[in-house]
Parts: C-alpha cells; structure tokens; sequence
C-alpha cells in the first residue's frame, strides 16, 4: 500500500460498481476528511468513525438513485507520491464544467476547489471526482 488515498477512492469506486451499500477503509485523519467532503458534497450518504486504537475504520455508505446508480459517476488521482501536483487558487479549474468536484490540500486544511477559489488559496489536488 503505497497511497493509501487512491486505495480509498478505488475501494467506494469498486464498492459502488457492485452495489454493496457500505464500504469500510482504514483510518487515518486525511482519509476521514476527504470522507466528510464527499458527505458534504451529497456524492456519499455518510461516513463514520467506528473502532478503537489500533483497529479504527472508516465505514462509508454509499448513496444511491432509484435505479441504483451511484452518485460518483467516475474519479481522478491528480497529484500522486511520485508527483505531486500544487497550483496557485488562479489556476484551479473547474471540473467537468462545473459539475465535479476537486478537492485540494490548503494551508487552512482540505477543501473543495470552489471554496479555495473562494478564499483565494493554491495548494496540492488531490483528486477530481464527478
């Protein structure tokens, strides 16, 4: 396990793709942040803390439509351990026209790409989901 957060985003992709309604991943404060983004954001119903000390998970519920299509319809790794990705809040572009998110590594913690080119702050992207 090299990335761990691309072992994360590949586990809810491959967990949506067979339609189970919960994945756990294992716990660590960037992985749970991105979680409580995706909750924000409405591409996931919930996500919690369960376990203690060394045996600590996160349990997410995927979110569903009627026809039973997941609400991420895809995702993108952008800035990896062997390249890491940092651009100024000027460069920051809008993802699939506006219809995905990106979410970016500030001096003032993880945020979406819109609320960093709202309070105008760069950092590394993380990842682009949509």
């Amino acid at each position: 396990m090299t990335d761990p957060i691309s072992d994360m985003l590949i586990a809810i992709k491959n967990a949506q793709a067979v339609k189970q309604p919960t994945v756990d991943i294992i716990f660590s404060n960037l992985k749970y942040e991105i979680a409580k983004i995706l909750e924000k954001e409405g591409l996931i119903e919930k996500s919690e803390k369960k376990g203690k000390k060394l045996k600590k998970f996160i349990e997410i519920t995927l979110k569903y439509d009627k026809n039973k299509m997941g609400a991420i319809s895809d995702l993108k790794r952008i800035s990896k351990p062997g390249q890491r990705i940092y651009l100024p809040h000027k460069k920051i572009k809008k993802v699939k026209g506006g219809y995905g998110i990106a979410i970016i590594s500030t001096p003032k913690g993880l945020m979406t790409d819109k609320e960093a080119r709202k309070q105008k702050l760069g950092g590394e992207v993380i990842c682009e989901i949509w």
